[in-house]
C-alpha cells in the first residue's frame, strides 16, 4: 500500500476515534448531568425546581473561560467540595473511568467555548 494512503486511512481512523469518544461523552452528559445541568447545559435540568442551589451553566463562556480543564476535572471526579462549589455536584469518580472523565471535560467545553476551541485556546 503506498505511504500517503496509509496516511490516511490513519487520519480517519483518529477522525473517527475522536468522534466516538465525543459522542460517549455526549452520552454519559446525557444520562449523568443533563438532569441538573440541562441538555444544553444550561443548568435548567429538571432537578433544578427541587434544588436550593442552581447547576451551573456550562454554556456561560464568560464563566467557563474563567476555568481550567484541570478544575473541571476535579468537580467531575471528586464533586463540587473538590473545587469549592456546591455539595449538590456528586463525585463521580466510582462511575466514570479517567478517559470518560477527560471526555466529559471535552463535552462541556464544547457546551461554552466551541469557538476558542477552534482557535486552539489552551483551558490547561
Amino acid at each position: 500500500m503506498h505511504p500517503i494512503n496509509l496516511i490516511l486511512m490513519g487520519f480517519f481512523f483518529l477522525g473517527f476515534t475522536c468522534s466516538l469518544h465525543a459522542e460517549e461523552a455526549y452520552l454519559n452528559y446525557k444520562t449523568y448531568c443533563m438532569q441538573c445541568h440541562g441538555m444544553h447545559g444550561k443548568g435548567d435540568g429538571v432537578n433544578v425546581p427541587a434544588m436550593n442551589v442552581l447547576p451551573r451553566d456550562h454554556s456561560d463562556n464568560k464563566y467557563m473561560m474563567t476555568r481550567t480543564n484541570t478544575e473541571i476535572y476535579k468537580a467531575i471526579k471528586f464533586g463540587g467540595p473538590a473545587v469549592n462549589k456546591s455539595v449538590k455536584m456528586p463525585a463521580w469518580e466510582d462511575t466514570f473511568t479517567e478517559e470518560e472523565i477527560q471526555q466529559l471535560v471535552g463535552h462541556i467545553r464544547t457546551l461554552c467555548c466551541e469557538q476558542e476551541l477552534v482557535r486552539g485556546v489552551n483551558f490547561r
